[in-house]
């Protein structure tokens, strides 16, 4: 009868450490989620916040066509990109467009006095900043899922129950991982 009793309890502990790995592991996922989530809405509003620029601009950069034109395309590409990977090069893109965009702008002191193309250019900054921390925040997350899911011995359990690695929001493009060059001449 004892070692009944030893094997029901062995087993029992068996089960509540699987348990509670696999608590783990939802509640990690489910940050990973959350985090990319963050990254969404911060996304949605920089993809609101384009077309007013663009509108504001439209009226003096008559003769810019082509970038607007390019900066409407990569918001769109962005909007409609799925997935950690392919949004990261959508946004990516998007950024690049912004940056001509921007550059161009700076070609036209009437619109760089335009009080709601500065407020624009403003709040667009600020989510940019916001989009930076969310991608951090992200990033975080899914390395603590992943090392969850890898190491022993939650690498046991997230293998029983088919828990894959989360995907890394990571700069592809190397233009953006160099750091600005500041002239004040």
């Amino acid at each position: 009868m004892l070692p009944l009793i030893i094997a029901g309890a062995l087993g029992l502990l068996v089960v509540l450490w699987v348990v509670g790995v696999y608590n783990g592991l939802v509640r990690l996922r489910n940050a990973v989620k959350n985090a990319w989530s963050q990254i969404d809405v911060q996304l949605k509003r920089r993809h609101d916040l384009i077309p007013n620029l663009v509108e504001t601009a439209k009226g003096y950069m008559v003769h810019e066509r082509e970038t607007l034109e390019n900066v409407t395309k990569a918001r769109n590409l962005a909007q409609s990109a799925t997935g950690v990977a392919n949004q990261g090069q959508a946004e990516a893109g998007l950024s690049r467009a912004m940056m001509s965009f921007f550059a161009t702008a700076e070609q036209y002191p009437d619109l760089k006095a335009n009080q709601n193309f500065l407020a624009l250019q403003e709040e667009l900054a600020s989510t940019e900043n916001r989009i930076g921390f969310a991608r951090q925040a992200y990033n975080d997350a899914a390395m603590q899922f992943n090392n969850k899911v890898e190491m022993f011995p939650g690498n046991i359990v997230a293998g029983m129950f088919s828990f894959a690695k989360a995907e890394f929001f990571e700069i592809e493009d190397a233009a953006q991982r160099e750091v600005p060059k500041v002239s004040f001449s």
